[in-house]
C-alpha cells in the first residue's frame, strides 16, 4: 500500500472497531467499510515492464478513452488518454526511461476526467522526459472527484520504464503525448495496466 494511504485507512478502521465494541454496529460497519476501501484504493502492486526496450508502457491503470492527433511545441504527434476509475490502481508510472527535464503544474477546472475537455482545461501536472529517442510528455490530470495530484519525482531525476512517479487521489486521467515516430498499439476502449501494458513502440 502507498505510504500516504495509512493516514486515510487507519482512523476509520480504528474508530470502526471502537464503535463495534460499544455495539454501534451501523456506525462501525460504515467506518470499517471506509477504512477497507482506503486500503483497497491505495494498493500499490509490483509491476514488471516488458523486456523490449523499444516499447512504451501505460502510465496508469484504466481504460483508453482517446487517441488523437495532436501537435506539441510545433511537432506533430499523438495523445493517448487513459481514464482511471476509483476502482483502478492510482499509482502512476513512467511510460519510458529517461531524464525529467521539466515538471509543469497548471491550475484549472475539475471536469469529469472522461470528458475530452479535461485534457485541456483541468488541473494537471506534466512531466517532460528526454529519452534516447526524443521527448515524451505525460500528464497527471485531476478529475471531478480527484482533487489532489501527488508527485514523487523532481526535475533532473532519471527514470526507468514503469517506475513510480506519483498518484492522483480518487478517480482521474493520464495523458501521454508521443511523436509521430512511434507505432501506436492500443485502441480506444482497451483496458490497460500501468507499467506493463504496451501503448506504443518506437519505429
Amino acid at each position: 500500500m502507498v505510504k500516504d494511504g495509512y493516514r486515510f485507512a487507519a482512523p476509520p478502521l480504528l474508530l470502526g472497531i471502537i464503535a463495534i465494541v460499544f455495539h454501534w454496529n451501523w456506525l462501525g460497519g460504515i467506518l470499517l467499510f471506509l477504512g477497507l476501501f482506503a486500503v483497497f484504493f491505495f494498493r500499490d502492486p509490483e509491476r514488471t515492464p516488458p523486456p523490449d526496450p523499444n516499447t512504451i508502457v501505460s502510465p496508469a491503470d484504466g481504460r483508453v478513452v482517446g487517441i488523437v492527433e495532436e501537435s506539441f511545441g510545433g511537432r506533430p504527434g499523438h495523445r493517448i488518454s487513459v481514464f482511471l476509475s476509483v476502482f483502478n490502481v492510482h499509482v502512476n508510472r513512467s511510460p519510458v526511461g529517461g531524464r525529467i527535464t521539466a515538471i509543469e503544474y497548471r491550475t484549472g477546472k475539475f471536469y469529469a476526467a472522461m470528458r475530452g475537455r479535461a485534457s485541456a482545461e483541468n488541473e494537471q501536472n506534466s512531466f517532460h522526459v528526454l529519452t534516447d529517442r526524443g521527448e515524451v510528455v505525460f500528464t497527471q490530470i485531476a478529475g471531478w472527484v480527484a482533487r489532489r495530484i501527488v508527485v514523487w519525482k523532481a526535475i533532473g531525476d532519471s527514470l526507468v520504464r514503469g517506475e513510480r512517479i506519483g498518484m492522483i487521489r480518487f478517480g482521474s486521467r493520464m495523458d501521454i503525448w508521443l511523436t509521430d515516430d512511434v507505432e501506436i498499439l492500443v485502441k480506444s476502449g482497451q483496458s490497460v495496466a500501468g507499467g506493463t501494458s504496451v501503448l506504443a513502440r518506437w519505429k
